[in-house]
């Protein structure tokens, strides 16, 4: 038979006799030479043996700690009885403990199953024990008792090692007034385990002479099994294996479950190229295919695995020899499938791109920041479909708006590579559109993709960047695909997919690849535009209906802060108002919602409250009018036309008087301010608290503080205090302690520190925050009179006025002012009631208010040449800089202000005046 292969044994190698001489090399010396049962006989006795010796120790060390633990409790048991029984903590207050508690100790030592019981001083000074003879000396380790906290541990040291319990005996006031202690000597714990090693001893011996008895049954099935086949027998059975193993043309591989190369065919060897010496060797050490390698030291069965090995596509099977009577290991059967290989590659190719773009339609656009979505498809493409991605965007979309029709440049917005360093523009760089017939610069005229496959044979310089051409080429760069970023038929800016040296050319397959990417990118980018300029115009809105400026008043030291939700406007507000009187009104307020629907509404409310503020009503008679016009724009602009309603909204208005000291309080929905008296101690005010306005259905309520100099006044949304993650209670409490520790700074220091505190990372609605410190006006600045209901006190009180505008220093407009004063005194007296009261402030302005008991507002007409009188009023306008009625709630105050540095009366524009 010439020709045919020499005859191998099991291994692989030619057959030196028959199989049953040869010795595994890697089987221990003392298996060698012994028969299968005789090996599992004896393997079995000796795992046996070590099982039941390890359990052995276990249950020794177990049973110990058991002991230790059970003594340790009991310990800890008669210690804590003996602590607080009655009359422990009197026996350590008295003149001699030892003598009280000696007898007690020997009392409870009898029947308790403990060794020792000893009550100490704090100090550890034995008062009482079990031994006489250590009364008097001191124990250790015991601190931790002293300090209130009882605890059992493990004593090592004098006079003996012992699992003890230590306890306090404390008194009425929880003071420690001494200690108990309570043991177990570890002899004693031993000698309990030395009765238990007799029962674990027998146990084990149970065990192992049941072990030994299962592996003879298991050897002597063993041995009968494998009876009756000879030599011959044996030695045809292996040459018909032989012939056909290595015949068939499919290779077979036999691998051991160390993971050792067992047996090959010829097939096997020529299909994985192995070496000549490849049998016994680990099959990491043959040079193969690392996905082949990891195969076929699994235990994974698999079915037409196809696998690379050198040119070939080979497919695999493997399966357990375990189960077919075979030793530990796997077979596998290896079959030449080159033809499919163009095929493989294409299908793999597809479902890759297929991976990439679900994968692009969950990881871009989850945000709606346009660089933050332009970063999104260059991560996502990098680097399973190019090495390096540059996305430049107009620079129109970056900022929101509308790109141009004829852009001339763009701003890289993003770029990603394989590598960190690159030949290519920085983010945020300016990218020129100036040069014609560049790959961007036709992708965007013409909206379609551009293919360069090789770089290396184009003159022009690659993308719209010819001045770096020559650094992208020697940088290894050989391939471009430049994409159109298009949304709705907008151009927004171009994504540029690059591949180096090393890597596949972009092919037209690839081309089309990209452009499906690369659109399904456009639409979020242009979605985070579309949010960018509605987010822009929102927040332009919204500054410009909030307060640019604080009023000037002298009422109140005022700081602010406002800061908008980072992803959508809302409607917070905050507003600043002098009224008549060197009063102040501080209002605060918030819109449900966000966007330019919540900005809008917002600015109308504010513009609300400072028309009604001009009517100068108390805080909860403003609120109500505020909540009636609220429901009347929800009737006017019902939900399903502007697609929210007004209702929700929420408003805190506060008036402070710096002459009185008072401030009148009232919300509709809001938070209720916090107060910071002058001493450093912060408190919530009882503020009546409203339905938010446009409910309706309750009336509102107004707070009366009384609030001294130096006191400090905070006003702020919700949106400082809740966050998603945390109550609102909770964010309170956290800025009432911040606000504790800042009532020596200034309002604007502690804006700061609160925002310092408060403000999360991510904002997700509006901050307002408004502080306000109180001054009180100087007595000497304030002049009041009662005045009787007589003509003839008119000229009483203007002599008075006259003396004290002299001593104010204003003579220059004490004529004006007694002229207002005598006509407002003058209508007081005809048309009004008791009591009548004349008041001068001198603030910012000075400030002249006669208050009668009446209800009866006077109302400014312009008489007629024939008319007596009715130009009392219209003098008083004339002369004024501002005046105006407001009603208390015993009648009503008529009031004038006048610049302190305002003309003589000679220059006052008197002539235009009806006089005849």
């Amino acid at each position: 038979m010439q020709g045919r292969p020499a005859r191998r044994n099991r291994a692989g190698r030619p057959s030196a006799g028959l199989p049953g001489e040869e010795r595994s090399p890697g089987r221990p010396w003392g298996l060698r030479g012994r028969s299968v049962a005789g090996q599992v006989f004896l393997l079995q006795v000796v795992v046996a043996v070590i099982l039941i010796v390890a359990a052995v120790v276990g249950l020794t060390l177990q049973a110990r700690n058991d002991a230790e633990q059970d003594a340790q409790a009991r310990s800890r048991a008669v210690a804590e009885t003996l602590a607080h029984s009655p009359g422990i903590a009197a026996a350590l207050r008295s003149d001699d403990p030892t003598a009280r508690l000696q007898p007690h100790v020997a009392a409870a030592h009898q029947g308790t199953g403990v060794d020792f019981i000893v009550v100490m001083a704090r100090d550890g000074t034995r008062y009482a024990d079990t031994d006489p003879r250590l009364i008097g000396e001191r124990a250790d380790d015991v601190e931790r008792a002293t300090r209130g906290e009882p605890f059992t541990d493990i004593y090592e040291g004098d006079p003996s090692d012992a699992a003890r319990a230590v306890v306090p005996v404390t008194g009425d006031g929880g003071s420690v007034l001494g200690l108990v202690a309570a043991g177990v000597r570890l002899e004693t714990v031993g000698e309990s385990l030395r009765g238990q090693l007799p029962v674990i001893m027998a146990s084990a011996g149970v065990a192992l002479l049941l072990a030994v008895g299962s592996a003879a049954l298991v050897s002597r099935r063993l041995r009968r099994q494998t009876r009756g086949i000879g030599p011959s027998e044996m030695t045809r059975m292996y040459e018909h294996h032989d012939a056909v193993l290595h015949a068939v043309r499919e290779g077979v591989l036999i691998t051991g479950g160390d993971g050792r190369l067992v047996l090959a065919n010829d097939e096997a060897r020529r299909l994985l190229e192995l070496p000549a010496d490849c049998d016994g060797r680990r099959i990491t050490d043959l040079g193969l295919n690392p996905a082949t390698v990891e195969l076929l030291c699994s235990d994974r069965p698999v079915t037409d695995q196809v696998h690379l090995a050198g040119d070939r596509l080979v497919s695999v099977n493997t399966r357990h020899t375990a189960p077919y009577g075979g030793p530990r290991g796997n077979v596998a059967t290896l079959r030449d499938t080159t033809e499919l290989r163009v095929l493989a590659g294409t299908a793999e190719a597809a479902r890759e791109r297929l991976h990439i773009l679900h994968e692009a339609g969950v990881r871009v656009g989850t945000s709606l920041d346009v660089v933050r979505t332009a970063e999104e498809l260059a991560d996502v493409a990098v680097p399973r479909f190019a090495d390096f991605v540059t996305v430049d965007l107009l620079g129109a979309v970056a900022r929101g708006e509308e790109p141009p029709g004829s852009p001339t440049e763009m701003r890289r917005a993003a770029l990603r590579g394989v590598r960190p360093d690159h030949p290519f523009r920085p983010v945020d760089s300016r990218v020129p559109l100036d040069a014609p017939g560049t790959p961007a610069a036709t992708a965007l005229a013409g909206g379609r993709a551009v293919l360069e496959a090789d770089l290396t044979t184009v003159d022009r310089g690659p993308a719209q960047d010819p001045e770096s051409a020559g650094a992208v080429r020697a940088y290894g760069v050989r391939s471009l695909v430049a994409v159109p970023l298009r949304a709705r038929g907008v151009p927004l800016g171009v994504a540029h997919f690059w591949r180096a040296e090393g890597s596949d050319p972009f092919d037209g397959e690839d081309l089309t690849f990209a452009e499906e990417l690369t659109a399904r990118a456009a639409v979020a980018i242009d979605n985070a535009r579309r949010f960018t300029r509605e987010h822009t115009m929102a927040e332009t809105l919204q500054r410009s209906l909030l307060p640019h400026a604080l009023p000037g008043q002298s009422a109140l030291d005022i700081a602010y802060r406002y800061l908008p939700a980072q992803a959508r406007v809302g409607g917070d507000w905050f507003d600043v108002i002098p009224l008549p009187g060197a009063r102040v009104a501080l209002v605060v307020g918030d819109v449900v919602g966000h966007g330019l629907h919540a900005a809008a509404t917002m600015g109308r409310l504010r513009t609300a409250v400072q028309n009604f503020s001009t009517l100068d009503v108390p805080p909860d008679e403003l609120l109500a009018h505020l909540d009636e016009l609220v429901s009347r724009l929800d009737q006017e602009d019902p939900e399903d036309l502007s697609g929210e309603a007004v209702t929700g909204a929420t408003c805190l208005y506060a008036v402070y008087d710096p002459v009185s000291g008072h401030c009148g309080v009232s919300s509709a929905g809001h938070l209720a301010p916090m107060l910071i008296h002058p001493d450093g101690t912060v408190e919530t005010p009882a503020v009546p608290v409203a339905p938010p306005l446009g409910l309706g259905g309750l009336p509102f309520e107004s707070a009366e503080l009384r609030l001294p100099a130096g006191s400090t006044l905070v006003l702020y949304t919700d949106g400082l205090v809740e966050r998603r993650e945390r109550d609102i209670d909770t964010g309170v409490e956290l800025l009432r302690d911040t606000l504790a520790g800042t009532w020596r700074r200034s309002p604007e220091e502690i804006c700061e520190a609160v925002f310092e505190a408060m403000l999360p990372e991510h904002r997700s609605d509006d901050v307002a925050l408004l502080v306000a410190r109180t001054r009180l006006l100087d007595r000497s600045d304030v002049a009041d009179w009662d005045v009787p209901r007589d003509p003839a006190a008119v000229g009483t009180v203007r002599n008075a006025c006259s003396r004290q505008l002299s001593a104010w220093g204003l003579d220059d407009i004490a004529f004006t002012t007694e002229l207002m004063l005598s006509e407002l005194l003058t209508n007081a007296i005809r048309h009004g009631s008791d009591p009548i009261h004349v008041r001068l402030l001198r603030e910012r302005a000075l400030i002249c208010e006669v208050s009668d008991g009446s209800s009866t507002s006077p109302h400014l007409r312009r008489a007629a040449t024939t008319d007596e009188g009715g130009r009392g009023l219209f003098l008083v306008a004339q002369l004024a800089q501002r005046w105006g009625t407001r009603y208390t709630t015993t009648g009503k105050v008529v009031w004038t202000e006048q610049s302190l540095t305002a003309p003589p009366v000679g220059d006052a524009p008197l002539l235009d005046l009806p006089f005849d």
